[in-house]
């Protein structure tokens, strides 16, 4: 594969392995969302000044306010970190 198809790839086996731990298989709960950035970003929780900064975040990702993360709302998160790493390191 290429390394693109490989990040694809990463990024569905990533959701999957934090999906559907507690509730739906298809989606991630608030305490799933956590689990998965405490261990595949933990930077990012450092970087937050505070849980409440981090809670924000996870209801903003929440388009469609179900109160649960699906594949796309995930991937829009990755994607706004990923540029935002792109921008900072650019500079």
């Amino acid at each position: 594969m290429s390394n693109l198809e490989t990040a694809m790839a990463l990024l569905m086996k990533t959701f999957d392995t934090y999906a559907g731990a507690e509730g739906r298989k298809d989606s991630l709960s608030k305490a799933e969302v956590k689990t998965l950035l405490e261990k595949e970003m933990p930077g990012l929780l450092k970087a937050a000044k505070n849980q409440s900064e981090v809670d924000k975040l996870i209801q903003g990702l929440d388009f469609n306010g179900d109160s649960e993360v699906d594949f796309s709302e995930f991937v829009v998160l990755v994607a706004a970190v990923t540029c935002a790493c792109h921008d900072r390191c650019s500079k």
